[in-house]
């Protein structure tokens, strides 16, 4: 995993749920911090501030899987200002310094989330902003809040370094796509967003022709560079939605999200026309409602096998049991079953 990347682990999903369960369990823990609080202005504010993060958790557990990914970085911010601000009210130091241990929870939000700098930089927010709340608290020892940030600190070197060792479990080595077990994971999230949402859903298969006669011509070598180009060249030209995965040997798979089937033909056609020294046949298919994971790729599947079938080097797209085989103009988008 590059650190420009985010992790691979790391999809809308699995974020939403993640930020939810650490703002509903930040905000139980604050109200047992604060119920030790005398009455008075500061333990109604911190009340309020608690149950603003149960809400949070609420709102992010109903939609967060919706979101863009930049809607995480605000949602990741905001945690932090709510816990500095419940660090600087907060009427004595012990409970000053118990909100603080609360920032820990953004710590691994960031560093699960976010690529490299992205993480370092919501580190460095937390950590320089809880230690200048600590400092601003009266009766916080310098050498406590020193302690805190080393702690800190070193919870984000763990996390980051246990994302980039899962993060490769799901990536292919030789072309650094995501691989079988990540697409799979993938799909059943898409499938499952498509199926709330009624929103779009295109699956491609893509196989390199005649792939062995160029192993047995010019040596496994060379068929691995045209395997990496084929990555490289279709992983430049997809949105940054889309997932492009290695299934195994010459086979490449992609999911388009939010795309109709006939717009995921033209991209496919057009990605294809950028690199006509190396020959793709791909078979498109759009989710239907009802459809599971396997009929949406048994679908592609059959277009991909019509697409050799008519010779090769095409792009040919499934619909109402068979796919279309009369190379009509990108443009044509799929009959209801």
């Amino acid at each position: 995993m590059s650190r420009s990347a985010a992790p691979e682990v790391a999809t809308t999903r699995v974020m939403a749920r993640t930020l939810a369960t650490f703002f509903a369990f930040g905000g139980t823990a604050a109200l047992f911090i604060v119920s030790g609080v005398r009455p008075g202005t500061e333990k109604t504010l911190l009340l309020g501030m608690a149950m603003i993060a149960l809400v949070t958790a609420a709102v992010v557990g109903l939609w967060g899987a919706r979101w863009p990914r930049s809607w995480f970085h605000v949602a990741v911010g905001g945690a932090t200002a709510l816990i500095g601000t419940g660090v600087l009210i907060a009427p004595d130091p012990i409970t000053s310094f118990a909100a603080a241990v609360l920032i820990a929870f953004v710590v691994v939000d960031a560093h699960f989330f976010f690529n490299g700098p992205q993480a370092l930089a919501h580190l460095a927010v937390a950590v320089l902003g809880i230690t200048a709340a600590l400092l601003l608290s009266d009766g916080v020892p310098v050498g406590a809040t020193v302690g805190l940030d080393l702690v800190l600190i070193g919870i984000g070197i763990v996390i980051r370094r246990l994302v980039v060792l899962a993060s490769s479990a799901s990536l292919d080595p030789l072309t650094g796509l995501t691989n079988r077990r990540g697409f799979d994971q993938a799909l059943d999230e898409l499938l499952a967003d498509a199926t709330r949402t009624r929103a779009p859903l295109s699956a491609v298969l893509l196989d390199v022709d005649h792939f062995k006669s160029v192993n047995d011509t010019h040596g496994h070598e060379e068929g691995d560079r045209v395997l990496r180009r084929v990555a490289d060249v279709w992983h430049r030209e997809l949105p940054g939605i889309a997932v492009l995965a290695r299934h195994g040997g010459d086979e490449f798979s992609l999911l388009l999200p939010g795309m109709p089937g006939g717009d995921a033909l033209a991209l496919v056609r057009r990605v294809c026309a950028l690199h006509p020294d190396v020959s793709l046949s791909c078979g498109v298919a759009e989710y239907r409602p009802g459809d599971s994971a396997s009929q949406l790729m048994r679908s592609a599947d059959r277009a991909l096998y019509d697409a050799k079938i008519l010779g090769r080097g095409r792009a040919e797209i499934f619909v109402d049991d068979a796919p279309r085989t009369d190379g009509a103009p990108t443009s044509w988008t799929l009959r209801s079953r």
